[in-house]
């Protein structure tokens, strides 16, 4: 089955509380990073937390990127997708890392396919909610509820 496309979850810690806070900096790392990797970037919408912290998404034609920041924690979450080639979403997350200096991070990578293949949870709405309650159940931290 043909790919249709590349996640990358990005959790990153050790990064600069001032950074993390800093809006109008942060959109123009994310802007930058997608235009480096070759995607077209859409639009940008970027908000501002009280007392710390920002969200944003920049829209591309190719998909997302999104980041969420923790300053008091020097922590960002970045969730990145791409249809099409997986080296636009390898060269616009390693533009990232690059740029915000974590000394710290997990990745995670999906690759994104069609439903109908050995992963298919059949196309019934009931079978891919059981699914997801499953996948959910199965990644929580130990001895937590």
């Amino acid at each position: 089955m043909k790919p249709a496309g590349t996640h990358i979850l990005l959790d990153m810690k050790g990064i600069d509380r001032a950074l993390l806070d800093d809006r109008a900096r942060l959109r123009r790392t994310l802007v930058k990073a997608a235009k480096d990797a070759g995607a077209r970037v859409l639009d940008a919408r970027f908000r501002s937390f009280e007392p710390s912290g920002v969200t944003g998404v920049v829209l591309l034609a190719e998909s997302h990127i999104a980041i969420h920041t923790w300053p008091d924690r020097g922590y960002a979450a970045v969730d990145l997708f791409t249809c099409g080639r997986q080296e636009k979403a390898q060269k616009a997350a390693r533009a990232l890392v690059a740029a915000l200096g974590p000394t710290d991070s997990n990745v995670v990578v999906v690759t994104r396919t069609e439903p109908g293949g050995p992963d298919s949870a059949g196309g019934a709405p009931r079978a891919a909610a059981q699914r997801i309650d499953d996948a959910i159940a199965g990644a929580r931290p130990r001895g937590r509820r």
